[in-house]
């Protein structure tokens, strides 16, 4: 197949040899070529295209600076279990890990039969995520109350449940499939 495409662009270049332009452009040309595109830029008649690049990149810094501003305040304000003490700060990162490790599995999983079980899971891990993030706000204002501590904590257990549930549902998923399989290649 190789050979044959070869074969077909030899044919081309045989067949317009005769066709190609091989003349040098006469003495002076770019000169001309130049005179003529200056005599056009000084008469006004080129349609001038404005650069957009400096003003879109000045654009994204200043989007950038705001939402710097903004996610720093919010920290200024908010407060996560880290910052109440190192046990809190050890809690803190074993759910997450575990979180993280959980929605690992999940994505892992997902297929035609599992995307609406996955998606309602993720709906309700971000619902889960945004009172979490209320909560910091809470913590920050209450001086570390044991309450809000204890929501907090609630909240990363809820998120492992909903993972968990989710990930036993997808394995009765596949269990019945394999079933329902197993009976239909039998009979």
């Amino acid at each position: 197949m190789i050979f044959m495409k070869k074969d077909n662009i030899d044919a081309l270049f045989e067949r317009l040899t005769d066709e190609f332009d091989l003349q040098e452009p006469n003495e002076n040309h770019r000169k001309r070529f130049l005179q003529k595109l200056k005599q056009q830029q000084d008469s006004g008649n080129t349609k001038t295209f404005y650069n957009w690049k400096p003003l879109l990149s000045i654009a994204a810094s200043i989007v950038l600076l705001v939402s710097l501003f903004v996610f720093t305040t919010e920290n200024s304000q908010a407060a996560d279990l880290a910052s109440v003490s190192p046990e809190m700060q050890k809690t803190q990162d074993f759910f997450t890990l575990t979180i993280n490790e959980e929605l690992k599995k999940l994505n892992a999983e997902k297929n035609p039969a599992t995307e609406h079980l996955i998606e309602d899971a993720l709906k309700q891990i971000a619902q889960l995520e945004s009172d979490y993030q209320k909560l910091m706000t809470d913590l920050a204002e209450s001086g570390n109350d044991q309450r809000v501590i204890h929501a907090m904590i609630s909240n990363f257990q809820n998120r492992i449940d909903i993972l968990n549930t989710v990930l036993e549902q997808i394995e009765n998923v596949k269990q019945v499939k394999n079933n329902t399989y197993e009976n239909s290649t039998t009979i």
